[in-house]
């Protein structure tokens, strides 16, 4: 273990070379300079890692001392696997998950570790926005229940009121929260969540007590919700929040998951 490493960031990928190279040069400009990337690659061949463009931004990291360790993971089991090897390469006190067609702001790694050491639960993640709903404004989705007090363990099943909660991470709903009440990066504040997706900062350990991804064995390779499924977990022992602002944006690329069909927190999570 690299005890200067506080984060390590596991990006899985697969056939989207252009929107990781996009990814990791948000990473480049982190003012947090304590976290290491790790990528799992399972593209066609020659694979997302072979491409000018990842290349180019991994020379860049390089030059700036930003340590990555890309890896090409096959065959294919699916997204809980995928997420099962990240995790076990992982060495940090913290791991954030971040999908590949993410844009991160420069201050978001800073400002989930200093979360979690705040609030010292199980995850903290940051929705995406997904800025081509700007103009589309859903005040029926917009409510927010803040963590103004310790983050407690909840446990969230499907059909409750807190499953609602989702909602608001969906469009540009918390975008359009975050414009009404003026935030800045400084009043950085916590919510509660049913969970996130695609940017969430887990505590490692807590991560690894609650199972991890290892349920990737009970799934055929074709599901989807597995991040979810490991949230609940995760937040049912420890609790877990939402950040606002968020700081995070989804390019909105078409899923590169087709078949949906077994959502793992329907089929384990009762």
């Amino acid at each position: 273990m690299n005890p200067g490493v506080a984060i390590d960031v596991l990006i899985p990928t697969c056939n989207r070379a252009c929107a990781l190279a996009v990814t990791l040069a948000a990473l480049s400009a982190q003012t947090m300079r304590r976290f290491r990337i790790i990528i799992s690659d399972q593209s066609d061949t020659p694979g997302a890692l072979g491409s000018a463009e990842v290349a180019a931004v991994l020379r860049y990291l390089a030059a700036r001392d930003i340590a990555v360790e890309a890896l090409r993971h096959l065959p294919r089991r699916g997204m809980a696997e995928q997420r099962a090897f990240l995790l076990s390469r992982s060495e940090a006190p913290y791991c954030l998950f971040l999908d590949d067609d993410v844009i991160v702001e420069p201050d978001l790694l800073e400002r989930l570790h200093k979360a979690m050491v705040e609030k010292d639960c199980g995850f903290v993640g940051s929705a995406l926005h997904g800025l081509s709903y700007l103009f589309d404004q859903r005040p029926q989705h917009q409510e927010i229940e803040w963590w103004d007090t310790e983050v407690e363990p909840e446990r969230i099943l499907p059909g409750t009121a807190a499953w609602e909660r989702h909602h608001l991470h969906s469009a540009a709903n918390l975008f359009h929260v975050q414009q009404r009440l003026a935030l800045e990066h400084r009043e950085t504040r916590c919510y509660r969540v049913a969970w996130v997706g695609g940017c969430v900062l887990f505590d490692s350990d807590k991560l690894r007590s609650a199972g991890g991804f290892d349920f990737w064995r009970e799934l055929p390779p074709e599901h989807c919700g597995e991040d979810v499924l490991a949230q609940l977990r995760v937040m049912a022992r420890f609790g877990g929040c939402g950040i606002i602002p968020s700081g995070a944006y989804h390019m909105e690329l078409p899923t590169t998951i087709a078949r949906r069909e077994v959502d793992a927190p329907k089929v384990l999570w009762q």
